[in-house]
């Protein structure tokens, strides 16, 4: 898995935001390389973010924009009181179960940016103080906002494992490249 998207996809404008995507998304499944779901569930800096949690609540995240992009029911809805569940794992969740679903939401993202007839169209946001009282955005929007979500966790990942156990995201990389050559 590439670490840096060198080109635009020959032109292909949605074939670019999805690398950069995957590539964010690459950076916080490496964070978990190796881990166990103990591991991964562990707290170790002085806030209450955890690899596990961070894996689980992009996964979701993802899932909830392109559902409200695609304006369908959510699978999961999160409110004041079950927002903090989407940084946890719950009773019967594993590390393995939430990347899995990640690799799920991930190909529904692509097959729905593919499909949309152009990155203009747009879509209703959510009603919350911090949007335009019936503002809509586009879903070129909706593709740089994933981007930026997903890298703000994968951030946090790597602070994470490395408190963790001292590997950085430049020693994960070449393990995943050894494993990938074994």
């Amino acid at each position: 898995m590439p670490t840096h998207v060198l080109a635009e996809a020959d032109g292909d404008e949605r074939g670019a935001l999805l690398a950069f995507l995957e590539a964010q998304r690459g950076g916080l499944r490496r964070a978990v390389l190796g881990l166990s779901d103990e591991e991964a569930s562990r707290r170790p800096t002085a806030g209450e973010l955890s690899l596990a949690g961070l894996v689980k609540h992009a996964a979701e995240t993802e899932q909830g924009w392109v559902e409200r992009a695609r304006q369908v029911p959510r699978s999961v809805a999160r409110d004041e009181t079950t927002w903090h569940l989407s940084f946890q794992l719950e009773e019967g969740q594993t590390l393995a179960g939430m990347l899995a679903l990640w690799d799920e939401v991930a190909r529904g993202t692509e097959e729905f940016v593919r499909s949309v007839p152009s990155l203009n169209d747009t879509f209703p946001l959510p009603e919350a103080p911090w949007f335009p009282p019936g503002g809509e955005q586009s879903m070129r929007w909706l593709m740089l906002h994933l981007i930026e979500e997903t890298a703000r966790h994968a951030g946090h990942a790597d602070i994470i494992r490395e408190t963790l156990d001292g590997k950085t995201a430049f020693e994960l990389v070449a393990e995943e490249r050894e494993q990938g050559a074994g």
